[in-house]
């Protein structure tokens, strides 16, 4: 499948792609949250989480729906504001947790709802819609023919370039734990964790819900 898309192409198309996993958004804060709280295999849960959304996203883009979201505006904005509200919900979870349970016996997010509430945020992020429509398009040779195998190659990259980076975060993280034992610490990293959530969720309803 991957010679559906020529090297040079691809090879462009990666380094784009990486440029925008590696900047900061919803998914990166959830990951790192969710490692902090609970542990890494928590926090590869929600890493596994995020690819399920991109799954979507990918197959959404084959078969037109993102496109036609992008095409009918009341719709997308209803996605928008429907992600900014979760974004939101998730911030003020962390507002309410306090300090971080890091410690072996502290209350621990499961693996299951960390997955879910990835695959959620990473849906109903419009930037992603956007992303698929807005770079995909550029890096596609609908003169190789089979359009939709190439959607799917540049699909399962940005997967892939998710994967690496992300798991690379929830290691990190874990690393980090051992230093989050003082109280105070911890209370700052969630409440900056919540602060962030609520300010991407602020963010996209000044973008898509006003005017």
């Amino acid at each position: 499948m991957l010679l559906s898309v020529e090297p040079a192409v691809l090879g462009a198309y990666t380094l784009a792609a990486s440029a925008i996993v590696i900047s900061p958004g919803p998914d990166t804060m959830l990951i790192l949250r969710y490692t902090l709280t609970s542990g890494q295999r928590v926090g590869l849960a929600t890493v596994a989480g995020v690819q399920l959304g991109l799954v979507v996203h990918t197959v959404a883009a084959v078969l037109g729906l993102s496109l036609l979201i992008m095409s009918m505006p009341a719709l997308f904005r209803a996605v928008a504001l429907a992600g900014a509200g979760y974004l939101g919900w998730l911030g003020i979870q962390s507002f309410r947790a306090g300090v971080l349970s890091v410690s072996e016996d502290g209350v621990r997010v499961g693996a299951v709802k960390a997955a879910r509430d990835a695959m959620i945020c990473n849906i109903l992020n419009p930037k992603v819609i956007v992303l698929f429509l807005a770079l995909m398009p550029g890096f596609l040779r609908p003169e190789r023919g089979d359009v939709p195998a190439q959607l799917v190659t540049l699909g399962v990259v940005l997967i892939l370039v998710n994967v690496v980076w992300q798991v690379g975060l929830t290691t990190a993280a874990e690393a980090a734990r051992r230093w989050l034992s003082e109280p105070r610490v911890q209370r700052a990293v969630s409440w900056l964790t919540g602060l962030i959530l609520l300010a991407f969720a602020v963010l996209m309803v000044v973008e898509h819900g006003l005017g």
